[in-house]
């Protein structure tokens, strides 16, 4: 299982707290066509990935790679909670992409030449806002990545549970239930007694099962749990919060519960930075040589730029402090 190298990012929130974001952003190492758009790229957990094109802030890159660590690995010991999940989304080489804008040439590139499965979702910059995470409206951070995982990940590795065909899972069924009937196409009005009444008429069945998996995990998790955001969603779905969601969906809510699928229940935070004791890569007793700039001329710890610190056992650290 491939533990967190230790790589320290911070960022203001609201002046006051910082996100630590233990990851590095690296040259695209991709090949092809597809990828060519990207210039940015972070390795999670070595089953999963983030690309991103070169006007998206690290701020923002390293906030997604946060989140989908914090969905993967839950209780942030620096280890994917399911092995199974984990060895999916790295044989379809799993991933985010960050595009500039809708309609960039990264994006057309991806999309035009992409064969691969490994998918589900994307985000744009003025989706990203690394100080709210995952609040409805700011943030899509969290809907989009945990699309792709469970998408990519939950659907395939437990099909009895999660398989997105009508009759064919226990959510399927769930979700019947939720929208007050089995719908193939959005039905007009939806039944009074549905409380997720999804009006998309691009979104198929399937989509509509991921989508209603994303409703369900994130109330449950607490993300939505505000009245503003209540108000805002009801349109489309009403138990916003875990209590809700347990006496509505009784049927999703004991399903997403269930141990055996290791869904993750706690909200990310866009904070991970496991503890360095549990990371066996870290050695505690190396010394630092130096530090040098992006051009290797020696510098002095400083904020707001790109750091490399090089220690006496040859590991090299990449930080950036933004103050």
């Amino acid at each position: 299982m491939k533990k967190v190298l230790f790589l320290l990012f911070t960022l203001p929130i609201f002046g006051i707290a910082q996100n630590t974001v233990c990851f590095t952003i690296d040259p695209n190492p991709i090949n092809g066509i597809a990828f060519s758009g990207f210039t940015k790229y972070v390795d999670v957990l070595g089953c999963f990935f983030i690309v991103a094109e070169s006007t998206i802030p690290d701020a923002k890159v390293l906030h997604a790679a946060a989140v989908a660590a914090e969905l993967l690995d839950n209780n942030e010991d620096g280890i994917v909670d399911d092995p199974l999940i984990e060895l999916q989304l790295q044989n379809k080489q799993a991933f985010t992409p960050i595009f500039a804008y809708e309609g960039s040439s990264a994006e057309d590139l991806l999309f035009n030449n992409y064969q691969g499965d490994g998918a589900s979702a994307v985000l744009y910059n003025n989706e990203i806002d690394p100080a709210q995470t995952g609040h409805w409206g700011d943030d899509a951070t969290v809907e989009e990545v945990i699309h792709t995982i469970n998408h990519v990940g939950h659907t395939n590795v437990y099909p009895a549970a999660f398989n997105m065909q009508p009759n064919s899972s226990l959510m399927s069924a769930a979700m019947d239930v939720a929208r007050g009937g089995q719908f193939l196409s959005i039905p007009n009005p939806y039944p009074s007694s549905a409380w997720y009444h999804y009006d998309d008429w691009t979104c198929d069945y399937e989509c509509m099962m991921i989508e209603y998996m994303y409703w369900v995990l994130v109330s449950n998790m607490g993300i939505l749990d505000d009245a503003q955001t209540a108000s805002g969603i009801a349109n489309e779905w009403e138990p916003y919060n875990a209590t809700l969601l347990q006496s509505m969906d009784i049927l999703m809510y004991t399903l997403i519960t269930d141990s055996q699928y290791k869904l993750p229940l706690l909200a990310p935070d866009g904070n991970y930075c496991p503890n360095p004791s549990a990371i066996t890569e870290i050695n505690t007793n190396k010394k630092l040589i130096k530090i040098v700039d992006a051009l290797g001329r020696n510098a002095h710890q400083h904020n707001n730029g790109l750091l490399f610190y090089i220690y006496n056992d040859g590991s090299v650290e990449k930080k950036v402090v933004i103050q």
